[in-house]
């Protein structure tokens, strides 16, 4: 009899200093036991430091990659990070349209640490107006929340002002969202998630004092779509209910957690001043 493992896809750019992007995608699938498998939408040049070029993959290209993939394998969660260009957005908007991704995870970078900025600004609209209704879930930050809800939208400062604006990114058409509160100055990090049902919950967490964040958000989603693939293949379902997806979010707070505050005191640049390193994606992982 054959089997198979839980299969994840990451849509996004590389980082060859593998903190974020498909890089930390694929070591976070790897750590939370799935396939991982990708499709690269650009070459972007960055460390610890932040980016300094970036070069975008033709559409016509992305397009060939995601047929290796989804002509065949059976893909059962997918989440997209960088999609620099609005034809980009456009061409996963028709395939996850389509229903070829699976449960979809949005991670919608739009500006990098650094400031450099990874989205075109025409680029924002169709993400507002044609992603958000095809994701099962998008991952925002506070700065990427105010910025998917309007050009002028303040950034939330509290638990309470994040609550509602993940509702009013419910109404935009995705199943779900999780808010992230990282960029909060102070205090316990709380993450707040809202679903089209109307359920809500809040997490927190203690804030690992570190400077080693490059890639939390990329790791986080990574994990949460890793984990509904896992827990989709384990309970033999193809809708995820919001228990599920509850779940699958603690487990990937959970592991971020212990990421951080494995890795919170590496020096990884040889220029440690103003330098953020990644993660520990293999703080699950014993190394020899």
């Amino acid at each position: 009899m054959t089997t198979r493992p839980p299969i994840a896809l990451c849509i996004a750019g590389t980082d060859p200093s593998g903190g974020a992007g498909i890089h930390a995608d694929l070591k976070t699938f790897t750590a939370r036991g799935v396939l991982g498998t990708t499709a690269i939408t650009a070459l972007v040049a960055q460390n610890t430091h932040g980016v300094s070029r970036v070069y975008g993959i033709d559409d016509d290209f992305v397009s060939d990659q995601l047929d290796s993939v989804l002509n065949d394998m059976p893909v059962d969660a997918t989440k997209s990070g960088m999609l620099g260009s609005r034809s980009l957005v456009e061409l996963v908007v028709a395939r996850a349209a389509q229903g070829q991704l699976g449960f979809y995870t949005v991670d919608p970078v739009m500006v990098a640490t650094s400031g450099h900025r990874l989205l075109e600004v025409d680029a924002v609209t169709a993400v507002r107006d044609h992603l958000l209704p095809v994701s099962d879930l998008i991952t925002p930050n506070l700065p990427e929340a105010a910025l998917l809800i309007g050009d002028d939208e303040p950034v939330a400062k509290n638990p309470q002002e994040m609550l509602v604006q993940a509702r009013q990114l419910v109404h935009r058409g995705p199943r779900a969202v999780l808010l992230k509160g990282g960029h909060a100055i102070e205090g316990d990090v709380a993450d707040v998630l809202v679903t089209a049902e109307g359920t809500v919950t809040e997490f927190t967490h203690p804030r690992v004092e570190t400077p080693n964040t490059h890639g939390t958000g990329c790791t986080l989603s990574a994990a949460i779509t890793a984990e509904v693939a896992v827990l989709k293949r384990a309970r033999a379902v193809d809708d995820v209910s919001s228990d599920l997806l509850h779940e699958a979010v603690d487990n990937a707070l959970n592991y971020l957690a212990r990421a951080l505050k494995s890795a919170a005191n590496w020096q990884v640049s040889f220029d440690p001043k103003g330098a953020h390193g990644p993660v520990d994606h293999q703080v699950d992982i014993v190394r020899r």
